[in-house]
């Protein structure tokens, strides 16, 4: 084992050292971190449902009736009712067949691609896809083959080379630490020419994007393409789920070992979750008002001369470049009241330390004009001209 002292000066040195920040409120948009209350530009709550009092109710509710925790997995004795009643509420919500529960996002990826991906299987990733799925790759024992970001071209001669062979495509569907989004249509097209499935992690998708709220899959065909998807985001609860074909998802269930070998959601979280999906198809205004506060966050960034990429979601980096710089403008932004965490290497590539701002229906146009001002000023005292 290498020398863990010294490798964690290093972390320090290099400017990649990684800290917690305490939280003793609720999550929302002005929470108390470190014992202060301040502004928050980092949630992926985007629809302001973590604290939303009818989700809170029935969660007490159900906690009540059934409990604090499932006791078992799902294939013990921990399958209730609840978690069975989301799956299919789920599933009827995006169209597929069916709709598997996992514990986490991280968990569902791990689980899916190790239950259709083996050692003769070579699977295509987009280069800036989670570390979920790279790591889902990697415990397979599958080849791994990871094409630039959104280049389909690229992609398709990867997949010329290997016809006739057993692959998979793996991409998430909203990029989160660009904003980016996938080009689904032309990757399942690709997907249909070579015979090989798709998977979309649309974790940051799911609850925000299209007309219905169902992600950045809706409106294509939803017969072939495998979606994964949170209920710790945009449904500000926990969990997470597959849904594809009814045969993938028996096959999941006998094989994915990270749903069979883990407890289940406690019903209670379930019960949420359902109450959540409910909000999520019953009060499209929520949506509305989250892409309204991009699209200002937009305009008032560009005014201001500030870096924005072309990031159409809740997702909006400010790319700085090195690490210490990024970690600079976010300091600046703390001292100040506003919490805008710095997002360094491994995560993004090296030279592309960025502030990741995550905006949610719950800002208003005020905390915006705040955060921009802020921004301004703190990335100039970084050392970083904001044009």
């Amino acid at each position: 084992m290498k020398n863990l002292a010294a490798a964690l000066d290093e972390l320090q040195e290099d400017h990649q050292w990684r800290s917690r920040n305490l939280l003793s409120s609720a999550q929302q948009i002005e929470p108390v971190i470190n014992g202060r209350k301040v502004l928050s530009f980092c949630s992926n709550d985007y629809l302001g449902l973590a604290c939303e009092p009818r989700i809170i109710e029935r969660y007490v509710e159900a906690a009540k009736t059934f409990g604090v925790g499932s006791g078992a997995s799902h294939l013990i004795t921990g399958h209730h009712a609840c978690h069975h009643a989301l799956e299919e509420e789920l599933a009827d919500f995006l169209g597929c067949e069916r709709t598997l529960l996992f514990s986490t996002g991280y968990m569902a990826n791990l689980g899916l691609v190790g239950a259709l991906a083996g050692r003769d299987t070579t699977v295509y990733q987009d280069r800036l896809s989670h570390a979920s799925l790279i790591d889902a790759a990697v415990l397979a024992r599958a080849h791994l083959k990871r094409y630039d970001h959104l280049a389909v071209d690229a992609l398709h001669r990867h997949l010329r080379k290997n016809v006739g062979k057993d692959g998979l495509i793996a991409t998430d569907g909203v990029f989160s630490m660009d904003g980016t989004v996938a080009p689904i249509e032309a990757l399942q097209k690709l997907a249909d020419s070579f015979s090989v499935p798709l998977v979309v992690d649309d974790a940051h998708g799911i609850g925000v994007l299209g007309e219905e709220g169902k992600g950045c899959t809706e409106g294509c065909r939803r017969d072939e393409t495998i979606l994964v998807g949170t209920l710790g985001k945009a449904f500000g609860v926990f969990g997470a789920f597959v849904a594809a074909r009814a045969d993938i998802i028996e096959w999941c269930v006998q094989r994915a070992r990270s749903y069979i070998y883990t407890t289940a959601l406690p019903p209670s979280v379930a019960e949420a979750a359902r109450t959540a999906l409910a909000l999520i198809r019953e009060e499209p205004g929520r949506r509305a008002k989250l892409l309204e506060q991009v699209a200002y966050f937009r305009q008032c960034a560009r005014e201001a001369d500030l870096p924005v990429t072309a990031s159409r979601t809740p997702i909006q980096p400010i790319v700085l470049g090195d690490s210490k710089t990024a970690l600079e403008a976010s300091r600046a932004l703390l001292e100040e009241g506003i919490l805008v965490q710095a997002i360094r290497e491994p995560t993004v590539p090296k030279h592309q330390a960025r502030l990741r701002v995550t905006l949610c229906a719950t800002h208003t146009r005020s905390h915006i004009d705040r955060l921009i001002d802020v921004l301004t000023r703190s990335c100039s005292r970084s050392g970083e001209d904001p044009s």
